[in-house]
This record gives C-alpha cells, sequence and structure tokens, in this order.
C-alpha cells in the first residue's frame, strides 16, 4: 500500500513554486486594495472636508504643487495652525513602492477639521491628491528614501508662505502627524514666524526609527534631530502613543536627548493610544492642552 504524506504529495520545489505563487497573489491583492483609485481617496477626503465647509487648493511650488484644504470662509487672524499630512501610502509592501502616496485616511486633515482655537489650514505632502499636471516633480524618491529631502521641505515651506498671506498671519504652529512631524519641524527649523511645534506619532528622528525597525536608511531626507539648535528656542510639544509600534517613545526620546537637559522639548505619552487610535476621536480635547498659546 501507498502511503502518501504532505511531504510525499509536496516536494520543497512544489513547496517554493507555492509559495511564490501565493506571496504574487498576496501582492496583488495588497495592490488592488491600497490603489483603489487615488482618485476615489482624494474624492473621499475632498467629501470630508466639503462637510465641514473646508475646499481644496493646489498651491504650486518650486519643485511640485502641493494640495492644501482652508475654510470656505477666510477669516484674518495674526495666528494660522498648519497641520501636515504624514507619509500616505508609500509603501504598498515593505518590498515595493506605492506608484501614489495619497492616503487611504487623512488624518493630519481630520485633525486640522477639528482645530477650533484658531485659523487653520492643512497641508498634504508632495504628490498627495494630486493628478494630471499637478503631479509634476513626483518622482517615487520624494515618498520613499527622500521623503524629507531638501527639496521636500522647500516646497512644504513655500506653501505654507501662501497659506500664511491668504490668512494675512504673522505667527504659526506646526502640528505634523507620523512622517508629518519630521516636515513640520524642519520647516520650523528654516523660519523665524513658528511660535509652537506640535508633533502626533512624529517621526523626529528618522535615522533611530530605521535602526530600530531594521529599515533601510532614508538616504537623501534631512533628519529633524540633526536640527536641534535651530529648534531649541521654540516651544514644542510631541504626542506619542503608549501602544505605538511604529513610532515608538524611543524614537522620540532620541530625538529630545540631542538638545541640553535645560532645553529638551515635551514629550507626552497618551496611553492606549497607537499609532492611529484614537487620535482623531481624542483631538478636540487634546486639543485644549495642547495648544496653550492660542
Amino acid at each position: 500500500m501507498l502511503k502518501l504524506t504532505f511531504t510525499n504529495v509536496l516536494n520543497p520545489r512544489m513547496l517554493t513554486f507555492f509559495a511564490g505563487v501565493l506571496t504574487s497573489l498576496l501582492i496583488l491583492l495588497l495592490t488592488a486594495c491600497s490603489n483603489i483609485s487615488p482618485e476615489i481617496r482624494r474624492v473621499h477626503s475632498e467629501t470630508k472636508a466639503a462637510m465641514q465647509g473646508w475646499q481644496m487648493l493646489h498651491l504650486p511650488t518650486t519643485d511640485f504643487v502641493l494640495v492644501a484644504f482652508v475654510p470656505n470662509t477666510t477669516v484674518l487672524g495674526k495666528k494660522l495652525t498648519v497641520y501636515i499630512e504624514g507619509d500616505g501610502l508609500a509603501w504598498i509592501t515593505p518590498a515595493l513602492a506605492s506608484d501614489d502616496p495619497t492616503p487611504r485616511q487623512a488624518m493630519g486633515l481630520e485633525l486640522a477639521l477639528q482645530h477650533s482655537t484658531s485659523n487653520a489650514a492643512y497641508l498634504a505632502r508632495p504628490c498627495q491628491f494630486v493628478s494630471g499636471a499637478a503631479r509634476r516633480g513626483c518622482e517615487v524618491g520624494y515618498w520613499t528614501g527622500q521623503r524629507f529631502s531638501p527639496q521636500v521641505i522647500a516646497a512644504s515651506s513655500q506653501a505654507i508662505d501662501a497659506l500664511k498671506l491668504r490668512f494675512g498671519a504673522k505667527q504659526l504652529i506646526l502640528v505634523g502627524y507620523s512622517g508629518g512631524g519630521a516636515i513640520a519641524a524642519l520647516v520650523a527649523a528654516r523660519r523665524s514666524d513658528v511660535i509652537r511645534l506640535v508633533t502626533v506619532a512624529g517621526n523626529l528622528d528618522h535615522q533611530a526609527w530605521t535602526m530600530q525597525h531594521q529599515l533601510a536608511p532614508l538616504t537623501g531626507s534631512l533628519n529633524p534631530a540633526d536640527a536641534w539648535q535651530a529648534l531649541q528656542s521654540i516651544p514644542q510639544l510631541h504626542l506619542i502613543g503608549g501602544k505605538d509600534r511604529n513610532i515608538t517613545l524611543e524614537v522620540a526620546n532620541a530625538y529630545r536627548a540631542r538638545f541640553p537637559s535645560d532645553l529638551q522639548p515635551e514629550v507626552r505619552v497618551i496611553p492606549n493610544f497607537d499609532h492611529r487610535c484614537c487620535w482623531a476621536q481624542q483631538w478636540p480635547s487634546i486639543s485644549e492642552w495642547a495648544f496653550p498659546l492660542n
């Protein structure tokens, strides 16, 4: 009698073949789910903003066209709070970069729409929410290894200049979510009009972050931790989720440790929050103590 076992039926070569097939199918599934129309992702955020009385703007800069969302009615004011989006859909798998970084859930926008203590605006990252001619400069490096490059920081600062002019503002409060925290810090380090820097799950030391997660270094990106001298005079608050496995307290502390002991910025851990939950849900109550200057 022939006795069949699993190893008889599936020899190592067949196992390798089927593993390859399953991996390919998984990548196709992830690609399909993640890239279900960047247009749908854009419309979803645009609709959410419109429901709150906000509109989309396209802001041309030297290297990119950046998208912003602002209230339909502009009220001039001395201070403007600008929320900067996270990295968005930068990668589909650890080895497969996305061809469009428009976020599936624009967390920065969700936070901005709940800001009520002063004028606020939202700024997307390069190549998020744009299509057609507005995608000029959109090379994949600008949302992967070069996501915090000098060109990206310069474009973000130029777009903030346009928002500042629109609101007649003299002073800025920058709020960055996730990778947007790095953008906010690097922009603040190059300006003299930023009076407060707030980050939410912010990637403030990407060298510490890539080492912790054993990722390839972000070659071509500036590191906020290296800009500590330019940032030491700016009041700062950095919020970290106690259950966040992406941006951990260790990353925030690596940034904080760069500063002299008497000038180290405040890092506050919010228990039971992770990288996404529950920032948007709890933002109204967090805002009450996160923006004392407003």
